[in-house]
Protein backbone atom coordinates (compact mmCIF):
# COMPACT_ATOMS: atom_id res chain seq x y z
CA UNK A 1 0.00 0.00 0.00
CA UNK A 2 1.59 3.33 -0.99
CA UNK A 3 -1.26 5.63 0.72
CA UNK A 4 -1.71 6.47 4.15
CA UNK A 5 -5.57 6.46 3.88
CA UNK A 6 -6.53 6.26 0.31
CA UNK A 7 -6.57 2.04 -0.07
CA UNK A 8 -9.34 -0.10 -0.03
CA UNK A 9 -10.13 -0.69 3.69
CA UNK A 10 -10.60 3.25 3.91
CA UNK A 11 -12.91 3.21 0.83
CA UNK A 12 -14.52 0.21 2.51
CA UNK A 13 -14.97 1.22 5.64
CA UNK A 14 -16.93 4.72 4.25
CA UNK A 15 -19.57 2.40 2.15
CA UNK A 16 -20.18 0.18 4.78
CA UNK A 17 -20.88 3.58 7.00
CA UNK A 18 -22.30 5.54 5.08
CA UNK A 19 -23.88 3.35 2.16
CA UNK A 20 -23.09 2.69 -1.40
CA UNK A 21 -23.81 5.83 -2.94
CA UNK A 22 -21.03 8.00 -1.30
CA UNK A 23 -18.42 9.26 -3.76
CA UNK A 24 -15.55 8.55 -2.15
CA UNK A 25 -12.82 11.70 -2.78
CA UNK A 26 -9.42 11.10 -1.49
CA UNK A 27 -6.29 12.49 -2.71
CA UNK A 28 -3.95 9.28 -3.87
CA UNK A 29 -0.25 10.34 -3.05
CA UNK A 30 2.14 11.38 -5.84
CA UNK A 31 3.90 7.95 -5.57
CA UNK A 32 0.46 5.76 -6.35
CA UNK A 33 0.54 3.24 -8.76
CA UNK A 34 -2.99 1.96 -10.17
CA UNK A 35 -4.11 -1.50 -8.94
CA UNK A 36 -3.30 -5.13 -10.95
CA UNK A 37 -7.24 -5.46 -12.53
CA UNK A 38 -7.58 -1.78 -13.70
CA UNK A 39 -7.51 -2.12 -16.82
CA UNK A 40 -10.76 -4.53 -16.73
CA UNK A 41 -11.94 -2.93 -13.20
CA UNK A 42 -10.74 -0.17 -12.40
CA UNK A 43 -11.84 0.95 -8.66
CA UNK A 44 -12.75 4.64 -7.76
CA UNK A 45 -8.58 4.92 -6.63
CA UNK A 46 -7.48 3.77 -10.43
CA UNK A 47 -9.60 6.53 -11.81
CA UNK A 48 -8.27 9.37 -9.46
CA UNK A 49 -5.12 8.27 -10.44
CA UNK A 50 -5.60 8.15 -13.72
CA UNK A 51 -7.58 11.04 -14.14
CA UNK A 52 -4.31 13.17 -12.29
CA UNK A 53 -2.31 11.85 -14.97
CA UNK A 54 -4.33 13.43 -17.46
CA UNK A 55 -5.04 16.59 -16.17
CA UNK A 56 -2.44 17.24 -13.15
CA UNK A 57 -3.23 17.24 -9.77
CA UNK A 58 -4.86 21.19 -9.30
CA UNK A 59 -6.92 19.95 -12.70
CA UNK A 60 -8.53 17.24 -10.81
CA UNK A 61 -8.92 19.11 -7.57
CA UNK A 62 -11.06 21.09 -9.53
CA UNK A 63 -13.02 18.26 -11.63
CA UNK A 64 -13.65 15.91 -8.52
CA UNK A 65 -14.51 19.12 -6.25
CA UNK A 66 -12.00 18.50 -3.78
CA UNK A 67 -11.39 21.95 -3.20
CA UNK A 68 -15.57 22.50 -2.09
CA UNK A 69 -14.39 19.97 0.54
CA UNK A 70 -10.98 21.62 1.49
CA UNK A 71 -13.25 24.95 1.53
CA UNK A 72 -15.52 23.23 3.82
CA UNK A 73 -13.31 21.69 6.13
CA UNK A 74 -11.33 25.36 6.51
CA UNK A 75 -14.70 27.13 6.91
CA UNK A 76 -15.30 24.29 10.09
CA UNK A 77 -12.07 25.15 11.25
CA UNK A 78 -12.68 28.97 11.72
CA UNK A 79 -15.87 28.21 13.23
CA UNK A 80 -14.50 25.99 15.90
CA UNK A 81 -11.45 28.15 16.82
CA UNK A 82 -13.50 31.17 16.51
CA UNK A 83 -17.21 29.99 17.80
CA UNK A 84 -15.88 26.85 19.44
CA UNK A 85 -16.34 23.22 19.16
CA UNK A 86 -19.98 22.65 19.82
CA UNK A 87 -22.45 24.27 20.15
CA UNK A 88 -24.07 25.95 23.79
CA UNK A 89 -28.01 26.45 23.48
CA UNK A 90 -29.57 22.98 24.10
CA UNK A 91 -33.59 23.30 22.18
CA UNK A 92 -33.01 23.23 18.83
CA UNK A 93 -34.98 26.45 18.08
CA UNK A 94 -32.19 28.01 20.04
CA UNK A 95 -29.42 26.45 18.53
CA UNK A 96 -30.42 27.47 15.02
CA UNK A 97 -30.23 31.07 16.68
CA UNK A 98 -27.14 30.26 17.70
CA UNK A 99 -25.70 29.40 14.70
CA UNK A 100 -27.05 32.65 12.96
CA UNK A 101 -25.35 34.68 15.50
CA UNK A 102 -22.21 32.99 14.76
CA UNK A 103 -22.55 32.98 10.89
CA UNK A 104 -22.71 36.52 11.09
CA UNK A 105 -19.99 37.01 13.04
CA UNK A 106 -17.58 34.86 10.69
CA UNK A 107 -19.42 37.05 7.47
CA UNK A 108 -18.61 40.16 9.50
CA UNK A 109 -14.85 39.59 10.08
CA UNK A 110 -14.46 37.80 6.46
CA UNK A 111 -16.04 40.97 5.42
CA UNK A 112 -13.34 43.14 7.68
CA UNK A 113 -10.09 41.50 6.74
CA UNK A 114 -11.50 41.48 2.61
CA UNK A 115 -9.90 44.69 0.58
CA UNK A 116 -11.78 47.41 -0.91
CA UNK A 117 -10.26 48.26 -4.03
CA UNK A 118 -11.38 51.94 -5.65
CA UNK A 119 -10.36 52.98 -9.31
CA UNK A 120 -8.14 56.29 -8.93
CA UNK A 121 -7.62 56.84 -12.72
Amino acid sequence: MDGAYDGEPTSDLLVARFGSTIEVTIPPPKNAVLSPNAAQDPTVRDRHIADISVRGRMGWQMASGYNQRSRAETLMSRWKTVIGPKLKARSFKHQKTETKIGVRILNRMTELGRPNFQRTA
